[in-house]
């Protein structure tokens, strides 16, 4: 399942980002998304979601959320 489709405030961890644009992967991988990160939806805004990654809280759209696949 995507970010878009979990619950809010529960932990779960990320499988796979799956972009098709390199620049989009590095910038995520900068903020400490990738394969094996705990992340964390915070709450749901219009538009997006505010996640928690690495005591780091960060406002994505959705469709950058729909692109982080978790567990």
């Amino acid at each position: 399942m995507n970010l878009t489709e979990v619950q809010t405030g529960e932990a779960y961890t990320i499988k796979a980002v799956t972009t098709n644009d390199e620049e989009m992967d590095a910038f995520l991988f900068s903020l400490g998304c990738y394969s094996g990160e705990p992340i964390t939806v915070i709450s749901r805004i219009r538009g997006g979601c505010v996640v928690s990654i690495k005591d780091s809280r960060y406002n994505i759209d959705n469709q950058l959320a729909s692109s982080i696949t978790v567990s």
